[in-house]
């Protein structure tokens, strides 16, 4: 099963993601991961990707495009692939789509977490993280033993500058707008699935299990 994961920040894609390629055995491509591999690995890619980044420059999609391209190719036909991240425009897509489609390892599903307003506020707002051990917590959904206290380290707990309804509003309509393009170019390329990104994902896992089960005896 090759897939993308979409969806807005709060809407639980990193955990989902894991429970996926634990259960799946997918290849995890996180953009972000994969353009530090490349670098710290010093490719041909990794070292053009570098020099935009030490300029403060973004690196450009079609730079992106080939990485993650490279990543597919590169792994086992046997193993399917999960990328995270991107395509984040839908020129990105159409341009990931043209590079897959050449090394014959095409997109099956793209699935989108649909999450409302309030649902993500109320995660990102009550998110908290341990400086020093990294550790996330949430204040109603996984508190820690002792509040406000890591569990791991014993450091006080903080919340991120930019974890606030205010900020996570403006985020969320860049978000839309960039990304209602792509959930409809891949609507209408009829291989979009959305689900309800309100739910636990461990509660969309089952449901998807079943998606991917009706996917693969149509493959």
């Amino acid at each position: 099963m090759n897939l993308v994961l979409l969806g807005p920040p709060g809407a639980g894609k990193g955990t989902l993601a894991g429970l996926l390629v634990e259960q799946h055995d997918l290849l995890h491509i996180s953009t972000g991961d994969l353009l530090r591999e490349e670098m710290k690995n010093g490719s041909e890619l990794g070292l053009e990707a570098k020099s935009y980044v030490e300029k403060g420059e973004l690196v450009p999609d079609l730079l992106v495009t080939q990485l993650l391209a490279k990543k597919v190719k590169t792994s086992s036909p046997d193993k399917g692939y999960m990328l995270d991240g991107f395509p984040r425009t839908k020129a990105q897509a159409e341009s990931l789509d043209e590079i897959l489609n050449e090394i014959q390892r095409p997109l099956d599903l793209a699935v989108y977490m649909d999450a409302t307003m309030e649902v993500i506020i109320s995660r990102i707002t009550g998110r908290r993280v341990a400086p020093k051990s990294g550790k996330v917590y949430h204040i109603v959904n996984r508190p820690p033993k002792q509040e406000g206290i890591c569990d791991v380290s014993g450091e006080e707990l903080i919340q991120r500058p930019d974890d606030n309804e205010e900020t996570v509003r403006r985020r969320m309509d860049v978000y839309l707008k960039n990304t209602l393009p792509i959930v409809e170019y891949y609507e209408s390329k009829g291989i979009l699935v959305k689900v309800d990104g309100d739910k636990d994902s461990e509660k969309l896992l089952p449901e998807l299990n079943d998606i991917f089960n009706e996917q693969a005896k149509l493959n």
